[in-house]
């Protein structure tokens, strides 16, 4: 009895192994570790751009072909960061169109740290103009929704002739500036805005309209945030603006 008692134990133990071996060799293995650097397999994003004691982030897509001319800047809202456009996929769609494209952690959002040129109207256009140059970006499209119209404005009142295109969303700020101010600006210009924002769109449609190389897109059923509404929609225009884009 004993013996044929320790033969079922031993049996016991041996099925149990063989179970924990089988378990084991079916579980799949941890994780690979993933770069920061690379979020898609078809891109690279890269971040982190020191200015000084001011750290400033981006998330960078190159292209994956044949570059084309113009080079995309994408600003951000108030409730945003540069890591939205990574989620809606506009950074990875420029780049499998041939752009390089940069969207950037304005001062205190995302991953960046405030900066004292934040303040002033002066300091903003003059920081966009550092990142321009420490990133080497030329033939810029600067693309501003909402809350980033503070700095994509001023520098684009002040220093337009660096502008390949401006893709301004309903930017803030436009009632700082004179029709007189915006009519000085030749930047090619696609105004875009959400059928639904009847505030913040009208008021900046009312200014914008001045700039005299300016076409409009009315995005249908979306609101202040268009381009998270209607995504596709809003591919579509940024791709035929860039491409008639000389």
């Amino acid at each position: 009895v004993v013996t044929a008692m320790s033969r079922y134990q031993a049996a016991l133990l041996g099925l149990g192994l063989l179970f924990l071996l089988l378990l084991y060799v079916g579980l799949p293995g941890p994780p690979e570790q993933t770069s920061r650097l690379c979020r898609d397999p078809n891109v690279t994003v890269l971040a982190g751009l020191t200015r000084g004691s001011s750290p400033i982030f981006y998330r960078e897509v190159l292209p994956l072909h044949q570059p084309r001319r113009a080079e995309v800047l994408l600003l951000h809202g108030k409730a945003f960061n540069s890591h939205t456009w990574e989620q809606l996929g506009t950074l990875q769609l420029l780049s499998r169109e041939g752009y390089r494209a940069v969207a950037l952690d304005l001062p205190g959002f995302g991953n960046s740290a405030p900066a004292k040129e934040a303040s002033t109207e002066a300091g903003r256009a003059e920081l966009l103009q550092q990142v321009l140059q420490e990133l080497q970006m030329k033939n810029v499209v600067l693309v501003s929704p909402s809350l980033s119209g503070r700095y994509a404005l001023p520098f684009l009142i002040q220093g337009h002739q660096q502008l390949h295109g401006f893709v301004p969303i309903a930017p803030t700020s436009t009632q700082n500036y004179t029709q007189k101010q915006f009519g000085a600006v030749k930047t090619p210009t696609l105004i875009v805005f959400g059928e639904l924002d009847r505030v913040l769109a009208q008021e900046s449609l009312r200014q914008l309209r001045h700039l005299p190389n300016h076409s409009v897109v009315k995005l249908h059923n979306a609101g202040h945030a268009c381009y998270l509404h209607k995504p596709r929609d809003f591919h579509l225009a940024l791709l035929a603006f860039l491409d008639r884009l000389p």
